[in-house]
C-alpha cells in the first residue's frame, strides 16, 4: 500500500511538471500546510505542499528521471526542513504519501515519521521549503502539538522558526555530560593519541600534566569554535588530528624511552578541540543553557578521558616492568601510526 501511493505520487508530480502550464513559471504564491504530533518516542508530521512546486524545488536540484527516487523526495525535504528535539538534530523517513485536492490545487501530501530517544521538552522547527530556491513568496500555515500545548503560526521567507518548550537544566546537563561521554568513547582518533601520549609515562605526575595541558587547550578552542569566534574547515581538522597521532607515534616508535612534553599535548589539543565543537556545530543549542551545556558536555569529555586513563595507565606499567612484553608498546604504536596514516589519507584527499 505504501508503495503504491508513494509510486502514485512520484508518477503524479513528474506528470504535472511535464505537462502542467505552470511547468514553465512558478506560481511565486504558493502555500503549504503543516501537523507536527510529538509523541513519547516519534514525531509525526504531516506536510501539504503544492506538487507542481515540489517538481519545480526538486528539478532544480536533480535530473528529472530522477522524481521517480522517492529518496530524493525524502533527502530534499530533510534538507529544508530541520527539526530540532532537546538542541539535537533528528532526520525523518517517508511513511506514506499520496495526493489530493486543495483549492483546486493538487497538493502532495507526505506524512514523514521522525524517531525519538525520548518525548522532547523542547522542539524547534527550521523551516525552508522552496524559500531559497523556487518559491519566496511561498507560506506555509503549520501546527505543531507537544506535551498538551500548541504552537501555531504562518511561516514566512521573514519567519521560518517555530519553538515550542523549554530545556531544562537538569536535562541540559544530563543531555550533554552523556553526549561527551559518547563522543570521547566512539573518537577513535581521540582515544588513540590518548595512549600514545600514556606510553611516554611513568608516574602520576607526568599524567596530570599532559592531561591538564591537552584538557586546558581543547577546552579553549572548543568555547571558541561553539560560539563561531574561530572556526577552522572540518576538513582541516580532522586532518589535523591524523597527524597528531601519526607524530606521537613515531616519536614512540624510534625512542626507547618516549617523554611527550606538555607543549606537545597543549599544541595538539588545540586542534582536538575543534574536533569536538564538531558535534556541537550540528545541534541547536538552547541560547538559555549555552553556558551550562558547554561546560555539561567538556564535563563528560574529561570523565571519558579520566576512565580511558585510569583502564589503559596501569596496563603500560605492566608491560614496562614485563621484560618480555616490551614489544608490546612499539608494536602498538606501529598499529596506531597506521591507523593515523589512513586517516589522514582519507580526511586531506
Amino acid at each position: 500500500m505504501k508503495k503504491r501511493l508513494t509510486l502514485s505520487l512520484l508518477l503524479m508530480l513528474s506528470f504535472s511538471y511535464l505537462f502542467s502550464p505552470s511547468a514553465f513559471a512558478h506560481t511565486n504564491n504558493s502555500e503549504g500546510f503543516s501537523i507536527i504530533d510529538v509523541k513519547e518516542k516519534t514525531l509525526a508530521y504531516e506536510l501539504k505542499l503544492d506538487l507542481t512546486e515540489l517538481g519545480h524545488a526538486i528539478n532544480k536540484e536533480m535530473d528529472p528521471e530522477e522524481l521517480f527516487d522517492t529518496t530524493l523526495v525524502q533527502q530534499y525535504i530533510n534538507d529544508q526542513i530541520t527539526i530540532y528535539a532537546d538542541s539535537v538534530r533528528v532526520v525523518g523517513n517517508i511513511q506514506e504519501s499520496t495526493v489530493e485536492m486543495i483549492k483546486d490545487t493538487q497538493f502532495a501530501v507526505i506524512t514523514m515519521t521522525y524517531k525519538l530517544d525520548r518525548k522532547p521538552e523542547k522542539l524547534v522547527v527550521d523551516y525552508n521549503m522552496f524559500m531559497d530556491d523556487s518559491d519566496p513568496s511561498h507560506a506555509n500555515f503549520a501546527t505543531v502539538k507537544m506535551d498538551g500545548k500548541q504552537e501555531e503560526k504562518i511561516l514566512t521567507y521573514e519567519a521560518r522558526q517555530i519553538e515550542i518548550g523549554q530545556v531544562s537544566t537538569f536535562q541540559s546537563i544530563n543531555q550533554f555530560v552523556f553526549l561527551g561521554l559518547t563522543h570521547i568513547f566512539t573518537g577513535y582518533d581521540h582515544i588513540l593519541f590518548v595512549i600514545c601520549l600514556l606510553f611516554g609515562v611513568n608516574n602520576i605526575r607526568q599524567i596530570v600534566s599532559l592531561v591538564t595541558a591537552f584538557t586546558i587547550a581543547h577546552s579553549i578552542t572548543l568555547v571558541l569554535a561553539t560560539l563561531q569566534i574561530v572556526q577552522l574547515p572540518s576538513q582541516l581538522v580532522e586532518s589535523l588530528i591524523a597527524l597528531s597521532i601519526v607524530y606521537v607515534a613515531l616519536v614512540t616508535i624510534f625512542n626507547r624511552e618516549p617523554k611527550h612534553q606538555p607543549w606537545v599535548a597543549f599544541g595538539f589539543g588545540l586542534i582536538h578541540g575543534f574536533g569536538f565543537a564538531g558535534i556541537l556545530a550540528e545541534m541547536r543549542l538552547d541560547g538559555n543553557h549555552l553556558v551550562t551545556s558547554l561546560l555539561s558536555f567538556n564535563i563528560g569529555i574529561e570523565f571519558g578521558q579520566l576512565i580511558i586513563v585510569s583502564l589503559v595507565f596501569p596496563l603500560i606499567l605492566l608491560i614496562k616492568k614485563l621484560k618480555k612484553m616490551e614489544w608490546i608498546i612499539p608494536g602498538t604504536s606501529i598499529g596506531i601510526l597506521a591507523f593515523g596514516l589512513v586517516w589522514f589519507v582519507q580526511r586531506a584527499f
